[in-house]
């Protein structure tokens, strides 16, 4: 263990430190060739652009989802050694017992699999070519467990209308699924070109499902047309920053395991003087968010 000026005692194998893949999960690609079979079409780039997502995406292999399944029930743990590592970690962060909702942020510090996930070339291609063929650089991960029966829900939110504190608003989030997610154990939903509305306020997000109507206008309401996204597991889903979208409670009998990489264009800043992360340094409004806990994920050179 180590102490250092930024941060409370924390254990010396914090993976945030290793900027490239640590483990055999994932080979990342060296030439323009080696990348091109990951490469999105025009059309469906189109498509994100014009509904403000894209989904069925394969980004796993069944070996690859085994591998990650197997992290997530060590770290689910509270008492997991690596635990302090987590920006945050929440067992349920649903008030409701009966309707759980387990969310963390900063599984890539803990394990080699969710570290090595930001380098997935499937993710790291596509991501940047929905960010305009631009370099990518990390923002955080999250992770998301509804278990059977009981599991609860997410509001209907906004991502970047709790990331203000970076601009400019040039984020892009996947969510992967761990589990086959359908409509029985809580899927995702979008509101198809909701990211045309403006920033809207933020509600609580493991609070009312319907707690952000109160801040949408008459023809908001009136386009509010969410669309379910079924995915097997290994398949991820991209959306725009701005874009609606929530998912429903878990009353199945099967879990609903995902997680979700955020990241943005760079030279994206810091907006505020406060916390970006817990335990994370402050970096300064202006300042360029970068270093250890925002890496690059690929240069553009690889994206072009």
């Amino acid at each position: 263990m180590s102490t250092t000026a930024n941060h409370p005692t924390i254990p010396e194998k914090d993976l945030s430190k290793v900027h490239q893949l640590v483990s055999d999960l994932f080979r990342y690609p060296t030439t323009a060739a080696e990348w091109e079979p990951y490469r999105l079409t025009e059309a469906q780039i189109a498509f994100f652009h014009e509904q403000g997502y894209l989904s069925n995406i394969k980004l796993l292999e069944e070996w690859q989802v085994a591998a990650l399944n197997e992290e997530l029930a060590a770290i689910i743990d509270p008492q997991h050694p690596g635990n302090s590592l987590f920006y945050e970690f929440h067992t349920n962060e649903s008030a409701d017992s009966n309707a759980v909702l387990f969310h963390a942020l900063g599984a890539w510090r803990l394990t080699p699999g969710f570290h090595d996930v930001l380098w997935n070339p499937a993710f790291v291609m596509a991501a940047s070519q929905l960010l305009g063929n631009r370099p990518v650089r990390f923002w955080h991960d999250q992770l998301f467990y509804k278990p059977a029966h009981h599991g609860g829900v997410v509001a209907w939110h906004q991502d970047y209308s709790y990331w203000t504190r970076t601009v400019p608003m040039q984020h892009l989030t996947c969510w992967t699924a761990l589990d086959d997610a359908t409509v029985d154990n809580g899927c995702m939903y979008y509101v198809p070109r909701s990211h045309r509305w403006g920033l809207l306020d933020k509600p609580e997000l493991a609070g009312d499902m319907e707690g952000l109507m109160a801040y949408l206008t008459p023809e908001q309401k009136e386009q509010f047309k969410p669309v379910p996204i079924e995915l097997e597991k290994g398949y991820g889903t991209f959306h725009h920053p701005l874009l609606v979208h929530g998912s429903y409670e878990n009353k199945s009998a099967l879990p609903r395991r995902a997680f979700v990489l955020n990241v943005f264009a760079e030279g994206t800043a810091s907006n505020t003087e406060g916390t970006l992360l817990e335990n994370v340094p402050v970096i300064g409004p202006g300042q360029k968010m970068e270093g250890q806990f925002f890496p690059l994920l690929s240069p553009a050179v690889q994206a072009s």
